[in-house]
């Protein structure tokens, strides 16, 4: 079994489209999503108090798909009128890519999920984000699952996602001495519940 691969969509629509938007997500994008072979899972997230606001999680077999004939018929260019005129307002920002640690899990769930983003590093660091994200989550009680994924972003440099899954949300007493030098790479450290 292979990697398996994300799209992890961070987005903050302005307040007088939020009702829109979250229809929008609701009974068009999620459906339209999930019926593409390939996407395993898709969940949405909000923080209550952090921005970005909202955090959607997609699953997908393989990063392959996001180039796959099915997914393109109704992403990119071929996206909705209503998906267009969302997403202008919105300006989503997009991470996809593989899961680098530990590989092969899907989103689980629980009470919250918290993201870090370790922003413009060389792909050669994948390891030490490993390490470091497990010293500080693995094993604590409120983390139900943790993984690393990976986005390429050009010239062997990458972001780096912390994507923890916690059985309740804490944000505090985290030790991020154990991310070592990548801990001023970070530029995102929030908390979600699920939508």
């Amino acid at each position: 079994m292979g990697r398996k691969g994300f799209l992890l969509v961070t987005m903050q629509p302005p307040p007088a489209f939020e009702e829109e938007f979250n229809v929008w997500y609701d009974t068009e994008h999620i459906p339209e999503r999930l019926a593409v072979p390939g996407i395993l899972t898709a969940r949405r997230y909000v923080s209550a108090s952090g921005h970005p606001k909202y955090l959607a999680m997609y699953d997908l077999e393989s990063h392959a798909v996001m180039t796959s004939p099915d997914y393109v018929r109704v992403g990119y260019e071929n996206a909705s009128p209503w998906t267009k005129r969302v997403t202008s307002r919105v300006s989503p920002r997009r991470a996809t890519g593989d899961q680098i640690w530990p590989g092969d899990l899907l989103t689980r769930g629980g009470a919250a999920v918290l993201l870090v983003r370790f922003r413009n590093l060389a792909v050669s660091s994948g390891p030490e984000i490993v390490e470091g994200v497990r010293g500080a989550f693995e094993g604590r009680p409120e983390t139900l699952q943790l993984r690393v994924l990976a986005h390429e972003i050009g010239d062997g440099r990458a972001d780096f996602l912390a994507f923890v899954e916690q059985r309740v949300p804490v944000a505090t007493g985290i030790d991020i001495g154990a991310f070592g030098r990548h801990t001023d790479n970070i530029d995102l450290f929030n908390t979600y519940s699920p939508y």
